[in-house]
């Protein structure tokens, strides 16, 4: 653990440098206050420059090695567009690896901060391939590595945030945060531990991408054989080790969340509250459901990650919050291939507010009979077994594809 001399430094730093690195706002959130009696507040590193907190480490790790001139780093984008931005700020040549899942629309933040000091290399199919071209040509050329969480002057800078929430609520009795590879835990972790706050960490990770659950469980560091990239802010195959090594004794809990849920959440804090999210960051609203008895009437903070989420990707988005609410369900049905068999099946079958969002013939050479894939929105849950009872009473042959099968991975 860092002393409070080190950490009291590193915030006078951060507030002396304020162009660079927003206070952001502490907002108690009414609506879901009132859903899980208790008073919750969200964190909102959403609204920083870079639209996450990462460049909190970032300017904390390139302020402290100034005598460098050339900078290196490895990122799926949040902390890429940080290291960019400060790099930028401080003048500083920077040369930044990117992974393949990278969104278009970071990679283009990530050039718009890094303007004419900055040098892009898309390789690597994650993070974790991406930081080990970084760390070679660091080394091959004696510049400054930027490690997006397992580094100490990155983990100091993320604990800024935690100095900020006191500084507007000196009582919190709950935090919850994501985590990727460990930075903004370990970073939290360090705070409360250093000024003795008796404050309940919780963590979540998305299905396929917790390492730290992985590594808790194991009582070791341990690596993902299978690594999902859907929650690309939170998609890293190994914890830190600096970061596993704080956060396994001074962490409360962890929960892992199924992308849908995810998705779920992300959709509804905007559609209620108007807050633009990126994946990893709704998974803060997940927890609660997790926690709802125990948080009731007590001081919560969900601390926003970061915002910046490809317009493209809410397509799927919506489809995946849909499914998770049970309202969105794909069929292969066998057809008569005869005039009328549409208008005789939604007759028949469906109710008037079920709508069919997909409707192809998946065997179109054959004239008798033919499948077709369906794929409909309820506007409740429960018309779901309406729809099934239809299907049976007129004896219509029908399987349901789910979306761990490898027919939905193939047609849907």
């Amino acid at each position: 653990m860092y002393s409070k001399e080190i950490l009291n430094n590193t915030y006078k730093l951060i507030n002396n440098n304020r162009h660079i690195i927003k206070k952001t706002p502490l907002e108690l959130n009414e609506r879901l206050s009132r859903k899980y009696n208790c008073n919750l507040y969200l964190k909102r590193e959403d609204l920083q420059i870079v639209r996450s907190f990462k460049i909190r480490g970032s300017f904390n790790k390139i302020y402290n090695n100034k005598n460098y001139e050339n900078i290196t780093t490895a990122s799926a984008g949040n902390h890429a567009q940080g290291v960019s931005y400060v790099s930028n700020i401080l003048n500083k040549k920077c040369k930044i690896f990117l992974p393949t899942t990278t969104p278009k629309q970071k990679i283009e933040r990530i050039k718009y901060f890094g303007n004419d000091n900055l040098q892009l290399e898309i390789i690597g199919n994650n993070v974790d391939e991406s930081l080990k071209y970084s760390m070679d040509y660091s080394n091959q050329n004696n510049i400054l590595f930027v490690h997006p969480f397992d580094d100490e002057d990155v983990i100091i800078g993320q604990s800024s945030i935690v100095n900020e929430i006191y500084e507007d609520k000196e009582n919190i009795d709950y935090i919850l945060t994501c985590v990727g590879g460990g930075g903004l835990v370990s970073g939290i972790c360090s705070y409360i531990k250093s000024y003795n706050k008796n404050t309940k960490i919780i963590c979540g990770e998305p299905d396929n991408a917790n390492s730290l659950k992985l590594s808790l469980d194991n009582n070791k560091i341990t690596s993902l054989t299978y690594l999902d990239t859907f929650v690309d802010g939170a998609a890293v195959r190994t914890i830190g080790n600096k970061n596993f090594e704080i956060a396994k004794n001074n962490i409360d809990n962890c929960y892992n969340f199924h992308k849908n849920e995810i998705c779920y959440n992300l959709v509804n804090i905007y559609q209620n509250d108007g807050i633009i999210l990126e994946p990893a960051s709704a998974i803060g609203f997940c927890i609660l459901d997790k926690i709802k008895e125990e948080i009731s009437g007590k001081n919560v903070v969900i601390i926003l990650s970061g915002g910046n989420n490809d317009i493209l990707r809410y397509n799927e988005i919506l489809e995946r919050s849909l499914i998770y609410q049970d309202l969105k369900h794909y069929f292969i049905i066998d057809f008569n291939q005869r005039p009328g068999q549409l208008k005789e099946f939604v007759n028949k079958i469906l109710l008037k507010n079920i709508d069919i969002t997909r409707f192809e013939y998946l065997k179109k050479t054959n004239k008798e009979k033919g499948s077709v894939l369906l794929g409909i929105e309820l506007n409740n849950k429960y018309q779901y077994h309406i729809f099934i009872d239809n299907l049976n009473k007129y004896d219509y042959k029908y399987k349901e594809i789910k979306e761990d099968s490898l027919i939905y991975n193939y047609l849907v």
